[in-house]
């Protein structure tokens, strides 16, 4: 069983989908966790909720997407917590167009929280990992960022950023202790799925080769796993889940 006992976790995004079970997988595992996102109601009725659960947690909103924001953010977790150990970069928006109709602002906006948002927090969190000699940071993508999607240029974009920036970054963070790595989902059923209509789900069933839509449990797992000590030695990696929808030599 995966322990995260004495360990203090931030999760970007989760107040739904997948951020939010990731924040409770690591919670359940027993760690600290912050609840973030952008909304101040939203953090605070899931730390609430999670609270009455007996997990250990407390919710800061912040805009990731804001470098003082993100500053803010860390230096609010390590002055009621001490430190910080874990960092899973989730936040994340989506703005789909054909590239001919996709305004200026939706590719800013997507850029801005799907990847500026990476930069920002890592940048804040990379000094006391540094000073701690150790760390694990964990940064969302998606398939998408490997093989493409029509309609979703900005997106793609912003996510096949994400794994550039984490493989650069763990090779300059390894000698400290502090790992990267990326977890790329696939067609994972969330809030935006359940809006999708059967014929609609059943396309996508069709692309995945395991034949169903994948649960946010399924990511938060692996989620645990690298943020815990039996992950030490991995670094730099993308793992997809996905259900063997993209599958790479």
């Amino acid at each position: 069983m995966i322990t995260l006992d004495g360990k203090i976790a931030l999760v970007t995004g989760s107040t739904r989908g997948i951020g939010h079970t990731i924040a409770e997988t690591l919670a359940r595992a027993g760690a600290k966790v912050v609840i973030s996102s952008r909304n101040a109601d939203d953090c605070r009725r899931v730390a609430d909720a999670f609270s009455q659960k007996g997990y250990d947690v407390i919710g800061i909103a912040a805009d990731v997407s804001d470098p003082d924001a993100a500053q803010n953010l860390i230096k609010d977790i390590i002055a009621q917590w001490g430190e910080l150990h874990i960092v899973v970069n989730n936040a994340g928006i989506t703005r789909d167009n054909l590239i001919m109709r996709m305004k200026p602002a939706d590719w800013d906006a997507v850029m801005a929280v799907n990847l500026k948002s990476v930069f920002n927090v890592s940048q804040a969190v990379i000094r006391p990992m540094l000073k701690a000699r150790g760390g694990r940071m964990i940064n969302i993508t998606s398939v998408v960022g490997q093989m493409g999607n029509a309609g979703q240029t900005n997106y793609a974009a912003s996510k096949a950023g994400i794994i550039g920036f984490t493989k650069s970054l763990a090779r300059e963070v390894a000698s400290r202790n502090i790992t990267v790595n990326a977890i790329a989902p696939g067609y994972i059923a969330t809030e935006m799925t359940e809006d999708l209509t059967d014929d609609a789900k059943q396309r996508l069933m069709d692309q995945i080769p395991m034949g169903r839509i994948g649960e946010t449990a399924d990511v938060a797992n692996l989620v645990a796993f690298l943020a815990s000590d039996l992950a030490g030695y991995i670094t730099g990696q993308v793992y997809n889940v996905d259900g063997g929808l993209v599958m790479q030599g």
